[in-house]
């Protein structure tokens, strides 16, 4: 089993990763981002949607939201979440490296870093072909990660998050010459630690830019957050920005 397909993993450590406070700032983001700013009724994929975090705010921005993710139990807290706040999404329980619905969206997300996962260089590739077939043509699709060259500027400090009665602690490691990433997460909840790891591609933003030009988008773009700043030295994220041509 990968570690992406362990239940167990994203029951343990979601609070980590999905907190109250990220959901949040996502919530912020989301208002008020000009990469994010679609037209009235767009249909929107969110594309390993996990717990939601997007899901409503993308609603309340006025498109029509589908999440897919390959967790049941994520999926569930995402259903949860959107009953409790009453928008209409549409969830999916499906694998990226093989989800497609041609010619349905108008926006592919891909966001938290969820791109990279297989061990395969060309599953990776394939997620993004898949994207390419499930957008209309001019349709967008954004991918949202830690840059390899966001990464370098802090890697190597192990991160401690508090949580609720417990904490995790953080470790990466970079392997393979800067090309793949190991994380490693100890979570100490009533003095009993859970251990997990994670690992997945690096991308430069040329690297991934590329890859979207490998897949046939056009017109490909790089930028340091969702404000639409630039990728430079001053970069938080890595959001790569590609159109699928008109025919």
């Amino acid at each position: 089993m990968h570690w992406y397909e362990d239940e167990g993993f994203w029951s343990d450590f979601s609070e980590t990763m999905f907190s109250e406070r990220r959901r949040e700032e996502t919530a912020a983001t989301v208002a008020r981002s000009p990469l994010l700013g679609f037209p009235a009724g767009s249909r929107v994929l969110d594309l390993c949607c996990g717990p939601g975090l997007y899901l409503e705010p993308l609603v309340r921005r006025g498109y029509s939201v589908t999440g897919v993710d390959l967790s049941a139990e994520l999926l569930k807290r995402a259903r949860s979440v959107c009953d409790d706040t009453g928008v209409d999404v549409r969830l999916i329980q499906a694998d990226m490296l093989t989800h497609v619905e041609p010619d349905a969206y108008d926006v592919v997300l891909n966001v938290f870093t969820s791109f990279g996962y297989f061990d395969d260089p060309q599953d990776n590739v394939q997620v993004l072909r898949n994207a390419h077939a499930s957008l209309v043509p001019g349709g967008q699709l954004l991918i949202d990660v830690m840059g390899k060259e966001v990464l370098a500027g802090w890697i190597g400090r192990p991160q401690l998050v508090e949580l609720d009665g417990a904490y995790v602690v953080q470790r990466d490691t970079v392997l393979d010459s800067w090309t793949r990433l190991r994380t490693d997460w100890t979570l100490v909840r009533d003095g009993v630690a859970r251990e997990a790891s994670l690992t997945s591609f690096l991308y430069s933003a040329a690297e991934l830019r590329g890859l979207f030009e490998d897949a046939g988008f056009t017109g490909v773009e790089c930028f340091g957050g969702f404000d639409a700043e630039p990728y430079d030295h001053h970069a938080r994220r890595l959001i790569v920005r590609g159109t699928k041509p008109v025919r």
